[in-house]
């Protein structure tokens, strides 16, 4: 590990070649054992400012909508905890020049009270790259670490170790984030105070958060215990023969009417919510909600006019004396949200003061195109933040806890395995997006016809329930492997969601084609996927880039050796400087015969392109025979099949200049 001094600094590329993603950890210890601090992120532009206060991340606002940063919250370690923070630079807006990484800590608590003041830097394979340690820290209330910075197209890694005297408050000033201060509220005497950034969204403006700076009080006892995981494999069970069935904590098989699913889908989900602390913590954290206990509740009866109102569930955190509440509405088995109902809520919550109301359903939310439009009535002072959870979204939540990153102890480990066997069971209607929606028929017959018209509104609605489905992709595969899987999105088409929208319904209106591509942590290139809607053919494809050093005959080779297992009727493709396309053939032709591939005039290859096919299905639902049932098995076959076989990172020589073949 490359030890780093104050106002040092090193490029990550000269680390490690597999630094598209990585891990930074903030630790400290107490002589007391009480002392902590929170962590914070800032996104910075050329001139040193955030673009918006959404630029701001803590611990109420955690997660960036492109997952470019995560903040992870707490990892117990041998020494107590630390704060981990993962960064995906690849999806890095590139107006962003600078990231910097901070913590504060409580009024009238300093860093000068801590020791073991550490930064330490992991690529995305998990190896040590860098620490920093923060020595003579003071009596500051901020400690700005360090920072990425972008040079010549490549990210570095400054060591700070600045403090703030004025806090996070003055910190977060510095960089143009606008701070309202708030005045202090009584607090219990035996409790740290703490300042706290506390955010308020709209759905018509999620990216301008309001940041406002309140007191908290944050007692947090270390503890140093063993993550706990669920082995994949279950141990070899103890029944007589396979028609016993185990006992479950959350039976499914009695589940007959669609309001049955809906109640007991809300139960199951947000009494877990309320045992398991770290699961809880990662669906509450990212609609606003404070660290702090939680409680949840259903079959709650709320006053509105003549009726009362009934959500499905409500949810309540406690912290230092304040409550944050959020009405829950949920719907299973692909039923629709009612704007109505989810009107009222918002309306009731308006009323009482309380801060949310979070949708649940099986579809996904697309930025700029809200499943439920929510008018706010502008003569209250209370706003009320409308979130919607896909059930796709927390089938990966627990996922990732149980198989890949763990929790507290064994019996939450336990409750979270009973939670997905629920929500993964046929009978639960908790099984994510399932249906490509009305236009997806019409559309398909105007494209066979060639009768379909470009602005046709329907070619949008297709489009719109295409990037639903391969945002469900993306949480599914990424919580299989416990790794980020992130839809890509292509700078040049634009960032308004809805242009960018538009300008695919037109290309899918001319070609017929529908394209997505997914960025998978750790893999060599971006996965592509495209349904030819004209032909009924799905493609997933890969292009790998060419080694820079070496011949082209011993690459076909060594790639030819990488893909031994892969299937007989993969496609794969050279890619040549300056032409369309180069020699190609299935790998069952090239396995005899690498040298297929290899151009025989010599012209410079750039790389190779490794592609599947197979048919889609024709109906828009999830039957057998589903398009969407389809689309799911192509990316896992294609996967599992031929990426895992590939090398995962790309040698950093050079190529000889005449780039000629040989043996």
């Amino acid at each position: 590990m490359h030890e780093m001094v104050k106002g040092g600094n090193i490029g990550l590329s000269s680390l490690s070649a597999d630094v598209g993603s990585v891990l930074v950890s903030l630790s400290w210890s107490s002589p007391t054992g009480e002392g902590d601090a929170d962590v914070s992120v800032l996104l910075l532009t050329a001139a040193g400012k955030v673009r918006s206060d959404a630029d701001f991340y803590f611990y109420n606002n955690p997660v960036a909508p492109d997952g470019s940063v995560q903040l992870l919250g707490k990892a117990p370690t041998a020494e107590g905890d630390e704060d981990r923070i993962t960064f995906d630079l690849n999806a890095i807006p590139p107006e962003v020049e600078q990231i910097v990484v901070a913590a504060s800590r409580y009024t009238g608590a300093g860093f000068g009270d801590l020791q073991d003041l550490r930064l330490t830097l992991a690529d995305a394979s998990g190896e040590s790259l860098l620490g920093f340690s923060v020595e003579g820290a003071g009596a500051v209330g901020a400690l700005l670490f360090g920072e990425f910075y972008r040079r010549g197209g490549d990210w570095k890694f400054r060591a700070i170790g600045q403090g703030y005297e004025s806090g996070l408050a003055g910190l977060a000033t510095d960089f143009g984030v606008d701070i309202d201060d708030a005045p202090e509220s009584e607090r219990p005497e035996d409790e740290m105070v703490a300042v706290e950034a506390v955010e308020v969204r709209t759905v018509s403006e999620p990216a301008r958060a309001a940041v406002a700076v309140a007191v908290r009080a944050v007692p947090r006892p270390r503890t140093a215990k063993k993550r706990v995981t669920l082995p994949r494999v279950a141990k070899k069970s103890l029944a007589e023969n396979d028609s016993w069935r185990s006992a479950r904590l959350f039976p499914v098989s009695a589940l007959k009417s669609d309001r049955e699913r809906e109640t007991r889908a809300t139960s199951v989900l947000l009494s877990v919510m309320a045992q398991v602390p770290e699961f809880g913590r990662r669906l509450t954290a990212a609609f606003g909600a404070p660290a702090g206990r939680t409680e949840t509740f259903t079959e709650v009866s709320l006053p509105h006019g003549d009726s009362p109102r009934r959500p499905d569930g409500v949810i309540r955190v406690e912290r230092a004396g304040k409550l944050w509440t959020a009405l829950v509405e949920t719907k299973t088995n692909g039923n629709a949200l009612k704007p109505d109902q989810v009107q009222a809520y918002a309306d009731i919550a308006a009323r009482r003061g309380y801060e949310a109301v979070i949708t649940l359903s099986n579809d996904v939310e697309l930025e700029g195109s809200p499943l439920v439009a929510v008018k706010a009535d502008g003569r209250r002072k209370n706003k009320v933040a409308l979130w919607h959870l896909s059930w796709a979204e927390v089938t990966h939540q627990a996922q990732m806890l149980i198989r890949h990153e763990g929790v507290g102890n064994a019996a939450h480990a336990w409750l979270l395995q009973e939670l997905l066997h629920y929500l993964q069971h046929e009978n639960s209607g908790c099984h994510g997006f399932q249906n490509m929606g009305p236009a997806w028929v019409p559309v398909r017959n105007g494209i066979d016809d060639e009768t379909l018209c470009q602005g046709d509104p329907r070619a949008v609605d297709v489009v719109e329930s295409w990037e639903r489905l391969v945002r469900q992709v993306c949480l599914r595969l990424g919580g299989e492997l416990g790794q980020k899987v992130l839809p890509v999105q292509r700078a040049k088409r634009g960032t308004d969601p809805r242009a960018r929208r538009t300008a695919l319904a037109d290309r899918l209106c001319s070609d017929g084609k529908l394209d997505a591509e997914l960025r998978i942590e750790g893999t060599p290139g971006i996965l592509a996927l495209c349904a030819d809607l004209r032909t009924g053919k799905l493609r997933t494809s890969i292009e790998i880039p060419a080694p820079e050093a070496g011949y082209p005959l011993t690459w076909a080779k060594r790639l030819v050796r990488q893909l031994d297992e892969a299937p007989a009727d993969l496609h794969v493709e050279t890619l040549v400087e300056g032409q369309t396309g180069g020699p190609r053939g299935t790998l069952e032709r090239l396995r005899p015969e690498p040298a297929d591939i290899v151009p025989a005039n010599g012209a410079r290859i750039t790389g190779f392109r490794l592609s599947l096919f197979r048919g889609m299905g024709n109906t828009r639902g999830n039957a057998e025979s589903g398009f969407i049932r389809s689309v799911g098995d192509s990316v896992d076959r294609f996967h599992t099949q031929v990426v895992v076989h590939l090398d995962r990172r790309t040698p950093k020589t050079r190529q000889p200049a005449d780039g000629a073949a040989a043996g």
